[in-house]
């Protein structure tokens, strides 16, 4: 069962190891959204250790998350995490690369929150899975806050590119008239596109 421990347990685990989770702000703002949207189906890419899937069922028991991840170590621990809570039979884990997966079910939340360079690829890859009315959410559209200022030259050239990408993908995002698209200072920053 969910404990107030064992979400300490894990957001303690992700600071020791570095593993990026959602702040507090963004996985308030996602677990509200599903409730209030009556979210039922999810797809997650990047379950890093299985800490947002694990909020998201257990905002309501009839709540499915399918997530994939490519990291074996993390996919490892969210395997741990996900049985621990006691959600193997509602959290579908994959391990692979989310590029090379092909789903055939439709969700009605798509949850970007993987390697932030490939968020086009990854709302391009599977956009097709999303019922009508559907959303995505991307995470971590500010990284950090760089994203709203000048490119810094001091910042290593890996980490001024992965600006550039987010900046290409918000105007992706804005662009597409297939969705209403809101920019959210939530968090790290939060990208949530309504199909139309």
């Amino acid at each position: 069962m969910l404990s107030n421990d064992m979400i300490k347990k894990m957001k303690d685990y992700a600071k020791v190891n570095n593993v990026p989770i959602m702040t507090d702000g963004g996985i308030r703002y996602l677990l509200k959204y599903i409730k209030k949207n009556n979210v039922k189906n999810i797809l997650e890419v990047g379950t890093a250790i299985g800490y947002s899937a694990i909020m998201m069922c257990g905002v309501a028991d009839d709540i499915k998350v399918t997530t994939i991840e490519r990291d074996e170590k993390r996919y490892l621990e969210a395997i741990k995490n996900i049985k621990k809570a006691g959600f193997e039979d509602r959290i579908h884990l994959i391990y692979n690369d989310a590029l090379t997966v092909r789903l055939e079910d439709e969700y009605d939340l798509i949850f970007i929150d993987a390697a932030k360079a490939q968020n086009r690829k990854f709302f391009e890859n599977f956009e097709s899975n999303l019922v009508e009315n559907g959303t995505i959410i991307t995470d971590n559209m500010n990284f950090h806050g760089l994203v709203n200022q000048d490119i810094d030259v001091s910042l290593s050239r890996n980490l001024r590119q992965l600006v550039r990408k987010i900046r290409e993908y918000r105007s992706f995002l804005q662009e597409n008239d297939k969705y209403e698209t809101e920019f959210l200072d939530i968090g790290d920053g939060m990208a949530v596109s309504v199909k139309k």
